[in-house]
């Protein structure tokens, strides 16, 4: 059974920084792209970030670029997600998920329960 888990998420003044957190548990993590997704209210789930097994290769929205950045620690089978620079309409449920390094949502097999991230103007 693999399980994602999520933390780091809050509340936190525009302009502000959070890092997310997702552990993976249950299959070697390592071989796998993970991908960070969100879903603001009243929104479809939308893609943010992904980065390949190796962390050689990352790509993200443009809506982030710039301010948000994703990272892997193998050793620790964890991912992250350094969100600086934050905006009001960053305010989601964030997902971290594991899959083909891919934007597409469809292309990730495994998810974790998410992370509210709210960020006031």
């Amino acid at each position: 059974q693999v399980q994602l888990v999520e933390s780091g998420g809050g509340l936190v003044q525009a302009g502000g920084s959070l890092r997310l957190s997702c552990v993976v548990s249950g299959r070697t993590f390592h071989w796998y792209s993970m991908g960070w997704f969100r879903r603001a209210p009243g929104k479809e789930r939308e893609f943010v970030a992904a980065i390949t097994w190796s962390g050689s290769n990352t790509n993200s929205v443009d809506s982030v670029k710039g301010r948000f950045t994703i990272s892997r620690d193998n050793a620790k089978n964890t991912v992250y997600l350094q969100m600086n620079s934050l905006k009001p309409e960053d305010t989601a449920v964030y997902y971290c998920a594991v899959g083909q390094y891919s934007s597409n949502q469809r292309d990730y097999n495994y998810w974790g329960q998410g992370t509210q991230v709210t960020v006031s103007s």
